[in-house]
């Protein structure tokens, strides 16, 4: 578009255009009177005709819902477009060449000519494949959706056809109505060759695909021969009219009904969609040989009308890795929407296709009553990758699924979900809970969830750049990166006040208190790689210049000067009994919180498992909490 289309072509387009016809193409209308016509209300139910069109005035009125408007905003609402997108369309079938504001032009008659051929021969095409669905050749066809559930009458109700074997059936056809080869090209409905144009589709079922005011722009199509050594499914390649990632299959059918319910369901396939609407479930959608993008999300944003007053979208993906995979992509999009986003899983594995077929239509509504919010499903997918029987599993899950539940939209959901993962990693609330508020404030510092998988993107120590190396332990050419502990947080103080004292007074620690240190867990990840060079440095024999020195080296360049700062950071002690008294009481609260640790990790073991199923392991958890707890009191009464 070139810009604001002129005021008198706005006027000129809306008189040109005759506002009975336009609304007879959804509403039949009978005559109320002299120059009024009557039908039933596309805008709300009703039984009694209460809509009123008046074409001498060009306008439309529903006594009933109050619905008014001109023949531009009846389009606007019944196929959801934009006002600039419905006058272009009217003027398009005018033949009318819009002028802009900026003084540009719209599409020229030439241009818009071109573009009604295509759509022309589109419309032929989708009948003449309609009508091949009856030939004796196409009985493969019907046996194909006759297994799958469908009748005559449904392959009607979505418009499926067959496409007929040989090379130039369409082609002769098309041509037959007065199409030539160079306007067929751009159809996407042939390939080109050594010997000239043939028919892209053979031997095939064929569904049209239609955009959202119904007219055909494109083609699916399934193979159905065993000898056909093409893909599975095949679509028209992107053309003028055709554009895979601005398209969803059925929206024409599903419009009405995703607004009126304030619902879309985006299913995986063409026979899914139709199981769905034919089990009463009409706002179902399917993208077209693409995931579910950006452009996708406004048609639905559009149909939802998604303002922030109801909605929901609900994604049905496979229980597989391909599934958890599109469901953390969909995630990655939920912030665009407004409107509640779910995942609906049969745990069979059985797409709605298959339901319909195995358990009847029920089965397929009860699909999609079971939904369950897709930060959920996101969070359980990512789990799955991780060893929760192992702390370094539980830390990594943690990393992992923090940023999910930080980016959860409603504010009231966050805290029952931080509490959720705490239960399912089997960790401490406050760790779940600094974990996810730290991953919250990087997203809003425009490090999302991106630098998350891939280790924590932040300012390096005391300058303020991003920095990024390769932490201890790390494989060669890892590139983690380490933010700078929040010093009003009180558990990653803690750990601070541990390494000051570690680093400044190793001979301090006895050889036990060394090795519950070796085997303490840090939660801030500068804090856990300083105590991974640590360990590797070891403590006995060195001064504490090589020793400190000694940690220097083992860490990332990054974390140098944090080591350094820990290093000379004066502890808050006068005397040597009082800073004997505060070291062993630092170390005493960071194996207690150690303890606080392991403790949760055992009661999340207890949850996840059934007594019955190993008494003897269900004992032996439960003893090794009471000798943690006694462990625990006797750190205090030190």
């Amino acid at each position: 578009m070139a810009g604001l289309i002129k005021r008198e072509d706005i006027d000129e387009v809306r008189a040109r255009t005759n506002i009975k016809d336009v609304v007879e193409g959804y509403v039949t209308l009978r005559s109320a009177g002299v120059g009024s016509y009557k039908g039933l209300c596309p805008f709300h139910d009703e039984r009694s005709p209460s809509f009123h069109v008046r074409p001498q005035v060009g306008s439309f009125h529903c006594f009933g819902c109050g619905e008014s408007g001109d023949v531009i905003s009846f389009i606007q609402k019944m196929d959801h477009t934009t006002f600039t997108e419905t006058v272009e369309q009217l003027a398009a079938k005018l033949g009318y060449e819009l002028r802009y504001e900026d003084g540009g032009h719209g599409p020229s008659r030439q241009e818009v000519g071109r573009r009604q051929r295509l759509l022309d021969a589109h419309k032929l095409a989708e009948e003449y494949f309609r009508h091949q669905l009856g030939s004796p050749e196409a009985s493969i066809a019907r046996q194909f959706l006759t297994g799958r559930g469908f009748d005559q009458a449904a392959a009607e109700q979505f418009g499926v056809g067959y496409a007929p074997q040989g090379w130039d059936h369409l082609l002769k056809h098309l041509r037959s109505k007065g199409f030539n080869d160079e306007e067929l090209t751009h159809t996407g409905m042939f390939s080109e060759g050594q010997r000239g144009i043939y028919d892209r589709f053979r031997g095939r079922l064929i569904w049209p695909i239609r955009d959202l005011t119904g007219a055909t722009i494109g083609f699916g199509a399934r193979k159905l021969h065993e000898d056909d050594k093409g893909p599975k499914y095949l679509n028209t390649p992107e053309t003028q009219l055709y554009k895979k990632s601005q398209v969803l299959y059925g929206v024409d059918l599903a419009k009405r009904e995703i607004t009126r319910n304030r619902q879309l369901i985006v299913v995986e396939g063409y026979t899914d969609v139709m199981a769905c609407h034919l089990s009463g479930v009409g706002t179902a959608v399917a993208t077209c040989g693409t995931a579910f993008g950006a452009d996708h999300i406004k048609i639905a944003r559009r149909l939802l009308q998604d303002d922030g007053t109801g909605g929901e979208v609900v994604f049905t993906f496979d229980g597989d890795a391909a599934g958890q995979k599109a469901a953390l992509r969909a995630f990655e999009e939920d912030q665009r929407f407004i409107a509640q986003t779910y995942v609906a899983v049969e745990p069979s594995g059985a797409d709605p296709c298959d339901l319909r077929q195995q358990r009847g239509p029920e089965a397929v509504r009860e699909l999609i009553a079971a939904k369950r919010p897709l930060f959920e499903f996101a969070i359980k997918a990512g789990l799955k990758n991780h060893d929760l029987n192992t702390v370094e599993g539980r830390v990594q899950a943690l990393r992992a699924s923090a940023p999910i539940v930080a980016e959860i939209r409603d504010a009231a959901m966050r805290p029952a979900y931080t509490r959720e993962l705490a239960g399912w990693l089997g960790m401490d609330m406050d760790d779940v809970n600094r974990a996810v508020s730290s991953a919250g404030r990087r997203s809003r510092q425009g490090g999302g969830r991106g630098s998350e998988r891939g280790g924590d993107a932040t300012s390096s120590h005391g300058s303020g750049q991003h920095a990024q190396a390769g932490g201890v332990g790390q494989e060669a050419g890892a590139q983690p990166a380490f933010e700078l502990p929040d010093p009003r947080d009180p558990v990653t103080r803690m750990e601070r006040e541990s390494l000051e004292v570690v680093l400044q007074q190793p001979a301090m620690l006895t050889p036990e208190q060394w090795q519950a240190f070796y085997e303490a867990r840090f939660l801030a990840p500068a804090h856990a790689a300083i105590h991974a060079a640590i360990r590797a440095a070891g403590a006995s024999g060195v001064s504490p210049s090589r020793w400190v020195e000694a940690v220097r080296q083992e860490v990332p360049d990054p974390l140098r000067s944090l080591v350094s700062e820990l290093a000379v950071r004066p502890l808050p002690a006068h005397s040597d009994e009082a800073l004997a008294r505060y070291c062993r009481d630092i170390m005493n609260r960071l194996f207690e919180l150690q303890i606080t640790h392991l403790k949760a990790e055992l009661i999340g073991r207890l949850q996840r498992m059934e007594p019955s199923a190993d008494p003897e392991e269900f004992q032996r958890i439960n003893r090794e909490l009471m000798e943690l707890e006694i462990r625990r009191r006797s750190l205090r009464e030190e």
